[in-house]
């Protein structure tokens, strides 16, 4: 069966293979797994990265109001919860696995759920409790994304959602009209004409950029579809799709200029939120809380050409498989609340998160606020959850270390004069080594 997401980046092994023993949710841990579990019964500890200062996040600090809501209802109660903010979760859940442990439960990054701690049954499965509550529109993307051959382990209470925005008044001095963002041939051609205008303004942001233009190329056909969807293999390196959107991308890249690529979007994003010196910015649906109060009049967004949105469910909420029943429920519990509506509406109006929860109103909530960065944020949102193709993000599926590989080989291609041919096989090599 084809492997979903669940995390096969760095710290997972590229092999799929999960072990059939972790039925149901009532027969799952053994006598022998439930000794083994924390030695303080009395506390769910919960580890999770929202550690910034509200001056340097202030996302993180309504994450953490949220988590202490929910500690507080519980303060009283057999187990209590303790929402524990660390800068190092990726370590901590690898230390843990090596010795044969895992966290009680813990938010996940984007490496998501290791496989290795799957494969020695450490993580609970969180489907029959999904299903037996009828949460399954409560998960949203989870259910499908997190799907490992009939068991998940992770459920986030975000959807990562990417498309783009677009800056009208940028587009209007250049004589572009949104129509050029339908297809690719003419938003290149779009983009030449603002690199045009020679006032320091150009088209997009590059490098880290361009991935989510390969990405949503490939998107754009079925059979490139289910090759985002499954891991990296030698047959999709050598495939006309594959060829097809990375020398798109490159083309695309040459023309907008060496001078406009990034390996990280957020170390140019000020051009765009703040300076208005870009035309497009490839990022987020939560770049809306971004955006200067005076360019949000002029800045809207859209999807990829081709009514393309890359959604990712990335890593999320994991409890441990060894744990006491009543640690357990409360772990379970705490996932219910995270995905309920009065909090994912919470996740929407506050953190500025496209939430998970299907049936929350997002257009509703943005009228409600009366701010104008948060309608657009609602625009966003529905956008990629209404767009005609709707993909994963390559990050996950093919791994960190393929993408960073694909950004680099972007990057040189964006250099006047770079082989964009030769560098495409020079990358095929590269690829062939990583996956080995």
């Amino acid at each position: 069966m084809k492997r979903k997401l669940l995390s096969v980046l760095l710290i997972a092994a590229m092999g799929v293979s999960v072990l059939a023993g972790c039925a149901s949710s009532d027969s799952q841990k053994t006598e022998v797994d439930k000794k083994a579990a924390s030695s303080d019964e009395n506390v769910l500890e919960f580890y999770h990265g929202y550690y910034q200062d509200k001056s340097e996040w202030a996302a993180a600090q309504v994450m953490r109001d949220i988590y202490d809501e929910f500690a507080k209802a519980h303060a009283d109660g057999a187990v209590t919860f303790k929402p524990i903010p660390v800068e190092n979760r990726d370590d901590i859940v690898s230390a843990k696995v090596a010795g044969g442990s895992f966290p009680d439960m813990v938010d996940v990054g984007g490496a998501g759920v290791p496989q290795s701690a799957i494969s020695q049954n450490l993580v609970y499965d969180l489907k029959p409790y999904i299903d037996e509550n009828k949460l399954q529109d409560a998960v949203g993307l989870n259910y499908t994304q997190h799907d490992m051959d009939g068991h998940i382990y992770a459920v986030h209470d975000q959807i990562e959602s990417r498309g783009l925005w677009y800056n009208s008044s940028v587009f209007e001095k250049a004589g572009v009209s949104a129509d050029a963002l339908k297809d690719w041939n003419s938003f290149g051609e779009a983009m030449t004409k603002i690199s045009a205008l020679n006032d320091g303004t150009y088209g997009y942001i590059g490098g880290q950029g361009s991935s989510y233009i390969v990405n949503s190329i490939m998107a754009s056909t079925e059979n490139g579809k289910k090759m985002l969807e499954s891991e990296l293999t030698e047959e999709i390196i050598n495939s006309d799709e594959f060829a097809n959107a990375f020398k798109t991308a490159a083309k695309l890249d040459q023309a907008n200029g060496s001078d406009h690529t990034t390996d990280d979007n957020g170390n140019l994003m000020a051009e765009f939120n703040t300076n208005g010196k870009v035309g497009v910015l490839f990022n987020g649906v939560w770049n809306a809380s971004g955006i200067d109060a005076s360019l949000v009049d002029s800045i809207e967004p859209s999807l990829f050409p081709g009514n393309v949105a890359i959604a990712s469910a990335g890593g999320g909420l994991a409890v441990s498989n060894k744990m006491s029943d009543e640690k357990t429920k409360l772990a379970l519990e705490f996932i219910k609340y995270m995905t309920s509506k009065e909090v994912q509406e919470k996740i929407f109006t506050e953190v500025q998160a496209n939430p998970c929860n299907t049936t929350v109103d997002l257009n509703a909530l943005a009228q409600k606020s009366g701010d104008a960065a948060t309608i657009k944020l609602a625009k966003a949102c529905s956008q990629v959850n209404s767009a005609d193709t709707v993909v994963i993000d390559m990050n996950y599926t093919w791994g960190s270390d393929v993408d960073k590989a694909i950004i680099n080989a972007l990057m040189e291609c964006a250099v006047s004069g770079t082989d964009v041919d030769a560098r495409f096989e020079s990358l095929k090599k590269e690829l062939l080594a990583l996956i080995g």
